[in-house]
């Protein structure tokens, strides 16, 4: 599966490790961003994320910015993008389970790097349930965005 990887100037540090992580999984990575600690604009990167998960250029997308908050809300303006926050295990494994989140973001100044590592292996693993009623709410959703 190829993922979508983008972090801005807060989560840099992040960057290497998470894709180290992600390619031990078996998959491909697609690094949208950003290469240096220089500060930049988050939407930019959660965006081209969030646009490469909904083209078809990435099966999945991750995001990690400073606390995750901004880079969700951006991506979550890409119609078919489930942009989900995750600050641990739990909720990446039922964002993939019941909303079948399509965009992980993580903040990298509210969770360690181990952490961070831990929440992406999880949210990687994690199947969609498929179940009626997840289903039947994604469909409100989505009928939300037209």
């Amino acid at each position: 599966m190829k993922i979508a990887l983008g972090v801005d100037h807060a989560a840099f540090p992040y960057k290497e490790p998470v894709r180290q992580a992600v390619e031990v999984l078996g998959h491909e990575v697609l690094d949208l961003g950003t290469h240096s600690e220089a500060s930049m604009d988050y939407p930019r990167i959660a965006l081209a994320v969030a646009r490469a998960v909904r083209s078809g250029e990435a099966e999945l997308g991750i995001f990690m910015c400073g606390t995750g908050i901004g880079g969700s809300i951006a991506a979550n303006k890409v119609r078919g993008v489930r942009a989900a926050l995750c600050h641990e295990a739990y909720t990446a494994r039922m964002s993939r389970l019941h909303n079948n989140a399509n965009v992980l973001c993580i903040g990298a100044r509210v969770v360690g790097l181990s952490l961070a590592i831990e929440i992406v292996e999880t949210w990687l693993t994690s199947p969609w349930s498929g179940e009626e009623r997840h289903a039947r709410r994604l469909k409100m959703i989505e009928e939300a965005e037209s």
